[in-house]
């Protein structure tokens, strides 16, 4: 998961994901959490990265379905990909100081990794993959493809994430504008016994306004029940 405007860059590095292919295959896991590592590519990963199963549109690196599509239509699987993701994530090409055209190295590690690199090598470059059905309107599809539940608890979203607060508790009584602002400007506001610098500070980029009202509906539907 390269970091490059600039295509004269971006080819080398590509064919680079070529020869790690090679190297890795047969690295994959078999006890990853593919959901998981969904809800963490949307989270770390979409704000730069195209993949359309996560429904992301990010620009700042490579489309990682172009990047795999050659690879999976000559035959190779998913715990090849596997391999190449964790191989980038760990030592970015090309690797630099600048952060407009190097990945930072590990942005995720451990077990995060594992569930990141196998969900991409389950759908990057997989012809017809699309974001999964989620009942509830666009709001809870927005909920869902953006990683929310990921980090944060919501009955109506079956969504049992643990990072952030939970969303039935804290919500009840907020206004529509004090949950856009905690949704576009994370830090403004650090819920008691939550760190800053966690939830991303992006989404009011990476989500039309009309998304963000859509999202911010839902969730005051959802929680004044």
């Amino acid at each position: 998961m390269l970091m490059s405007r600039n295509p004269t860059r971006l080819l080398p590095a590509l064919a680079a994901l070529g020869v790690l292919a090679l190297a890795a295959s047969g690295c994959g896991t078999s006890k990853s959490d593919v959901q998981r590592g969904r809800a963490l590519f949307v989270q770390n990963c979409g704000a730069c990265h195209t993949l359309a199963q996560a429904a992301t549109t990010g620009q700042v690196g490579p489309n990682l379905d172009d990047a795999f599509a050659a690879a999976r239509a000559a035959g190779e699987g998913g715990s090849t990909i596997e391999g190449v993701v964790k191989a980038q994530v760990e030592n970015p090409r090309p690797s630099n100081s600048n952060a407009a055209v190097s990945m930072p190295a590990d942005l995720v590690t451990g077990a995060d990794l594992e569930d990141v690199a196998a969900y991409v090598g389950r759908y990057a470059g997989v012809p017809g993959a699309a974001p999964p059905k989620t009942e509830g309107g666009p709001g809870a599809e927005l909920f869902a493809n953006n990683g929310c539940g990921g980090c944060h608890t919501l009955g109506a979203a079956n969504a049992g994430g643990v990072t952030g607060p939970n969303l039935d508790e804290a919500l009840p009584g907020q206004s529509a504008a004090t949950i856009e602002e905690s949704i576009v400007d994370p830090n403004a506001k650090i819920a008691k016994g939550y760190p800053a610098n966690v939830m991303p500070t992006n989404f009011g980029s990476t989500m039309s306004p009309s998304e963000v009202e859509e999202l911010v509906e839902y969730l005051v539907e959802s929680t004044s029940k």
